[in-house]
């Protein structure tokens, strides 16, 4: 008898490199461990999907820069929108490969389904002036700020 569990009713090998048998202390935590392999049932998870989504965002003296880690996905299938009250919304979907009858899956560890990411722009962004583009999966979106007034100070001559 094996101390290590069966996956999808299969017999466990440990010395099997390739094994997706690796204890979890937080399998069932609602959350996703680092030692969580995907499986079928888990990629309905929108939860996840929502997740996997990884960006940066940045503020320089010009504006701020958002960068989206979108591999395999093409321009047609990003959508970056602006809404009211300064939020700017970066979705899409990613769809899952073909499946064939014969095909046996050992891991399925790429995240397929739809994502949504939102964010609240601060109130000197220049909402009409937001530009995206696409290169080698990253997704860059520049959002330039207003300049920042600076104050006209005037010395006075102090008497006496």
């Amino acid at each position: 008898m094996s101390l290590i569990p069966s996956v999808f009713g299969q017999r466990s090998n440990v010395f099997d490199p390739f094994s997706l048998d690796l204890w979890d202390p937080f399998k069932d935590w609602p959350f996703n461990s680092a030692l969580s392999a995907p499986v079928r049932s888990d990629l309905s998870n929108e939860t996840s999907q929502f997740a996997a989504t990884r960006i940066d965002w940045k503020e320089t003296p010009e504006g701020h820069v958002f960068k989206a880690d979108l591999p395999g996905l093409k321009k047609e299938e990003v959508k970056v929108e602006v809404e009211e009250g300064n939020i700017l919304q970066i979705s899409g979907e990613r769809s899952r490969d073909k499946e064939e009858k014969n095909d046996t899956w050992h891991r399925i560890e790429r995240s397929s389904g739809k994502f949504l990411r939102r964010f609240r722009l601060p109130e000197n962004a220049k909402m009409d002036q937001i530009k995206a583009s696409m290169e080698n999966g990253v997704l860059i979106v520049t959002v330039p700020k207003e300049e920042v007034k600076k104050p006209d100070v005037k010395a006075i001559e102090i008497s006496g």
